[in-house]
């Protein structure tokens, strides 16, 4: 990994065994190559993504809507969206959610919402990002002393900091076709209901890029800082601060599903199988005893997730999830998929229910 990523102060990580070892990932793929250079910007992976939903079932050049989501574009302007758009050759209604993780949901949601109400007949949705050149050595400023690497083995939360994402984050793209109707051949899966909450009013912001963190919690953009600022503190590259995470992320889970419960009069005992996007495996347990503290308990058996062979791949994790369940010959006609979509920037949550017909 360090091959593609490079080496801080040109010395091995010291602490990328002990993160790996918790977040349980295997696998992950770059953009990059050894030197760095980009084999794929961001949005011609979710070109390919979409690219690969063409069928004689349903050509994507009569697509209505085209919504993508991504937490590193290419470019602040023109938005992500217009720049997938700019590599097809159709016409379609365009729109950018921009944030991290739910970006890619808030796509679908859009989509989904369209037809729903009757504006548009098809949508595609896509989650794409673009995370190895922010991840590259020369973007980190300092190292790891031996206090933090004590800190780091007695609490491996402390490793989502910048280390941390340098050794979890993927590469990649996914992307959905969503019709008024059913696939022609096959199963298809109903989108029931999604469902989305932030809780930005309750917490400062947790994870960040293009920016840095004020003493008083407040973000300091790269816009206030000057061209040697961005370099000394690494202010394009991704953060988190870890304080505010590993106490809130899990617990809000478990309190927003409980009040869809409510809401929707769902059973989870009625579920399927749950599609948990996981930032680390190092969460999977204490998610499964949130849920089962709040009488939500989800067995294990149903769990799906493909964190350990593609890594955290933000955005496009839903879709890739989606995509590998949806191929395994596993599903069968009335199974019903809840989907969880955390997201640490600001804290947010999204969940989704899909009914398979």
């Amino acid at each position: 990994m360090e091959s593609y990523l490079g080496m801080i102060g040109g010395k091995p990580s010291r602490s990328r065994s002990i993160v790996l070892r918790n977040n349980g990932i295997q696998k992950r793929y770059y953009a990059i190559d050894k030197s760095g250079k980009l084999l794929h910007s961001n949005a011609q992976m979710a070109v390919n993504a979409i690219n690969a939903l063409d069928s004689s079932d349903f050509r994507i050049k009569n697509v209505d809507i085209i919504a993508c989501g991504t937490s590193a574009p290419d470019q602040t302007l023109p938005s992500h969206t217009a720049m997938v758009h700019g590599l097809l050759d159709f016409p379609a209604e365009l729109i950018s959610p921009s944030g991290a993780c739910c970006s890619g949901i808030h796509a679908m949601k859009y989509g989904f919402l369209s037809i729903l109400a009757g504006e548009s007949d098809s949508a595609i949705t896509a989650g794409s990002e673009l995370i190895s050149p922010m991840m590259m050595a020369h973007l980190f400023e300092g190292g790891e002393d031996s206090a933090k690497l004590e800190e780091l083995q007695k609490n491996p939360a402390i490793g989502f900091e910048k280390d941390f994402l340098r050794w979890m984050l993927s590469d990649g793209a996914g992307a959905a076709l969503l019709l008024n109707r059913p696939n022609s051949k096959g199963i298809s899966l109903k989108i029931e209901w999604i469902e989305g909450r932030s809780y930005a009013h309750r917490f400062e912001t947790c994870m960040y890029s293009s920016s840095d963190k004020e003493p008083d919690g407040s973000l300091k953009s790269w816009k206030q800082h000057t061209p040697k600022e961005w370099t000394e503190k690494a202010v394009f590259s991704m953060k988190q601060d870890v304080k505010l995470l590993s106490s809130n992320i899990v617990p809000l889970g478990g309190e927003f599903l409980e009040e869809i419960c409510a809401k929707r009069g769902l059973e989870i005992s009625t579920i399927s199988y749950f599609l948990p996007h996981l930032s680390s495996n190092f969460f999977k347990q204490k998610v499964f005893d949130e849920l089962k503290g709040r009488g939500m308990e989800i067995p294990e058996e149903k769990w799906f997730t493909n964190l350990t062979q593609v890594g955290n791949v933000g955005s496009a994790s839903i879709y890739l999830m989606l995509e590998e369940i949806f191929s395994s010959g596993r599903l069968k006609i009335g199974d019903k998929l809840l989907l969880m979509v955390p997201e640490s920037a600001r804290f947010s949550y999204s969940y989704a229910l899909l009914t398979v017909c």
